[in-house]
């Protein structure tokens, strides 16, 4: 397409309102359509609610969250630095753009269908993945107790992390002061896990219940091992609210994917900012296609038919951008937050609280703890641990919810070298996640015990969303929200695929599947309009 001088008054087949994991995936997906797309952001960076941003860029977007107290998806921003960062002789931040952080970091177990997708599509050569290696559950002698009275803080200070066994080899070499009795009950239910939908009749008795109801009951596993499996579930309810069947499938996703491309792991992330890096490369592959890209420009007023022309079987609507551009289009697709009418009307209805913290040291000790005995050390680097604080494990208090530590290593290239990045995620208060990140940084056994530099923390929400696909209202395509799972939502990919299939109806191929280039090198070399 040539470039254009202005966008005003243009005709397009295709508008995609800003540039998150489930518009750029849609970007990709029509790729190679021939179709006329405009795809526009209101933001000046890409990525929307997966976005990666600088610390510059991160000053900037607490400033509009505290500023635009409109939004449904981010509120309560703020950063905290270090009061001595700046000493001399002590540990610095890099420069602003040596930070690549996550706002919505996910991880994509081996098992994930989008790792099919990327590679049918060919986009898999543009994208790096690091490992998640060992995940650790915090433990203290009250944090698998259901008592409601609070421990002491030297109670707190003899806590330990413990590995997650996730396969025989886990659990043989697992720690020494587990006795035999408790790992065979262990490795009965991680026998029993690998193929649980066959076994109905043991479980879905059980299937509203609580999980360690079903732990105790039908395998009479320990109540101090329980939380080996919770953690596996990344749920972000306490036991007694997380239920035999959400957990059921999301422990045996885990294990599943364990091994799957390589030993010691489950779940990758791409290089230099996750989600944010894939929905980058895939515009990319949008703009090689001829699709124009506009930043910081995002719908303005709601959608209105378009005048009707000769020749021309499909309606159009009409819509004005940011600065006054009116263009018209066969269909928009975006968004709740980037779209300025919806059907749906969706309020927020769950909270997660995260905060993302530039830590001065390494974290070696956790990120490349040695494999079991007898296991083949993976090709794939590791760039990343997970730990898991239970249910009372900081405060005591049972009813409180878990926090979950993702922890990155410099080799995922969001932080200069010598440093890493902590994203702590809760559906409690804010101020378990420092605490969480405080425990951890006085359980790493390194010299000198590293310093939490920067820290930024903001709540997300979303809201319930009733729909297995995306919505369609009269040329308007209505993407469910960010999900606040730790996890890449599967269910993306479907929603995806349907509006896809909307806009190219009977012309829809395979989705996702694409030849190679005529011209080697094509999807590298192309520019962003």
């Amino acid at each position: 397409m040539e470039p254009l001088e202005t966008l005003n008054e243009t005709e397009w087949d295709v508008v995609i309102a800003g540039t998150g994991i489930q518009q750029s995936l849609l970007a990709l997906a029509l790729s190679r359509s021939e179709k006329r797309i405009l795809h526009v952001d209101k933001n000046d960076y890409y990525g929307g609610a997966e976005a990666a941003l600088s610390l510059q860029e991160a000053e900037s977007w607490v400033q509009s969250v505290q500023k635009d107290n409109s939004t449904v998806l981010f509120t309560d921003a703020k950063i905290e630095q270090a009061p001595n960062v700046d000493e001399e002789d002590g540990p610095k931040l890099g420069f602003s753009r040596a930070y690549s952080l996550a706002l919505a970091p996910q991880l994509i177990y081996t098992e994930s269908k989008l790792l099919g997708h990327l590679v049918s599509s060919k986009v898999y050569r543009q994208l790096e993945f690091l490992a998640m290696g060992n995940w650790w559950v915090y433990t203290t002698d009250t944090s698998t107790t259901n008592s409601l009275q609070s421990t002491s803080e030297q109670e707190h200070k003899n806590g330990k992390l413990v590995k997650v066994p996730t396969t025989r080899e886990d659990v043989v070499f697992s720690d020494k002061s587990v006795d035999l009795r408790s790992k065979r009950a262990v490795m009965k239910v991680l026998r029993f896990l690998m193929d649980y939908e066959q076994q109905t009749e043991l479980w879905e008795p059980y299937s509203m219940q609580p999980l360690p109801t079903f732990l105790t009951e039908k395998f009479k596993l320990p109540t101090s091992l329980h939380n080996l499996f919770l953690a596996l579930t990344l749920s972000p309810d306490t036991p007694a609210n997380t239920t035999t069947a959400y957990a059921l499938s999301r422990i045996a996703r885990h294990l599943r994917s364990t091994g799957r491309l390589g030993a010691g792991f489950s779940s990758v992330i791409p290089k230099w900012g996750g989600l944010s890096e894939l929905a980058q490369v895939s515009c990319r592959a949008g703009a090689v296609g001829g699709a124009v890209y506009v930043l910081g420009k995002g719908i303005a007023g709601s959608p209105t038919p378009a005048p009707t022309k000769e020749n021309v079987s499909t309606p159009l609507n009409a819509i004005q951008l940011d600065g006054g551009d009116a263009v018209n289009t066969a269909w928009i697709v975006g968004s709740e937050a980037d779209l300025p009418r919806s059907p749906t009307n969706l309020s927020p209805t769950r909270t997660c609280s995260r905060s993302i913290s530039i830590i001065s040291g390494p974290l070696t000790s956790l990120i490349h703890e040695a494999l079991a005995e007898g296991a083949t050390p993976s090709t794939t680097p590791i760039g990343g641990t997970v730990i898991v604080f239970p249910s009372g494990s900081l405060n005591g208090f049972a009813d409180t919810p878990p926090v979950y530590l993702i922890v990155h290593s410099d080799a995922m290239g969001e932080c200069p070298r010598g440093q890493s990045v902590i994203y702590a995620s809760t559906s409690g208060k804010q101020e378990i996640n420092a605490l969480a990140v405080d425990c951890l940084l006085r359980q790493v056994a390194a010299e000198p015990v590293p310093k939490v530099l920067w820290t930024m923390q903001y709540e997300q929400h979303a809201g319930s969303w009733q729909e297995d696909e995306a919505v369609e209202h009269e040329g308007v395509i209505t993407m469910k929200p960010s999900s606040l799972d730790l996890v890449f939502d599967e269910n993306i990919l479907s929603e995806v695929e349907s509006a896809w299939k909307k806009v190219l109806g009977d012309d829809a191929g395979t989705f996702l599947t694409f030849e190679d280039r005529n011209s080697v090198g094509d999807d590298d070399d192309g520019d962003e309009a």
